[in-house]
């Protein structure tokens, strides 16, 4: 799947922008064409899309569950549309709301058993795709981009460093 014309934010630097804001715009639309692809398989092959997966990711990291809340802030998304998603996957058996004990307004979410092996299934598929996706980078390279973006990651921690 080659990438839409409009997801390819690189075309808007010109050489005379600073270097800083053609890498920014590079590291966007490399993150958007993977994401795009992604998006693509996902809803091809297993007919779910990307936020219903990364929803089904969380829970399958805490086999206690989340709440709704818990979820929101998670996926960064309000809590409309964590209602909106986990209501689609319950009607498709996929997660179960329950109760939580003492608190009768909130519920913990659940993976169901077939929800457990379906997201088994879509995650196995994922992480090729993302292999496969990356694969022009050596081994070594990818280690590389790796450390530099976790200097980058590191850097906007600090307030002195986006404050000018």
């Amino acid at each position: 799947m080659s990438a839409r014309p409009d997801t390819d934010m690189e075309v808007r630097a010109h050489a005379d922008h600073h270097a800083s804001l053609r890498l920014w715009l590079r590291l966007l639309s490399a993150t958007t064409r993977i994401e795009d692809t992604i998006r693509h398989r996902l809803r091809e092959q297993f007919g779910i899309t990307l936020p219903r997966f990364d929803l089904m990711a969380q829970l399958e990291r805490e086999p206690k569950g989340l709440s709704m809340g818990e979820l929101s802030r998670r996926m960064m998304v309000t809590g409309g549309n964590v209602t909106s998603i986990v209501d689609q996957l319950e009607k498709e058996q996929l997660v179960q709301r329950q109760p939580q004990p003492g608190d009768r307004r909130a519920y913990a979410v659940h993976l169901t058993p077939a929800g457990r092996e379906a997201f088994s299934a879509m995650a196995i598929a994922h992480e090729s795709w993302v292999v496969g996706l990356l694969s022009p980078l050596a081994t070594p390279q990818q280690e590389q981009l790796f450390q530099l973006l976790a200097t980058l990651k590191t850097g906007q921690a600090n307030p002195a460093n986006s404050a000018q």
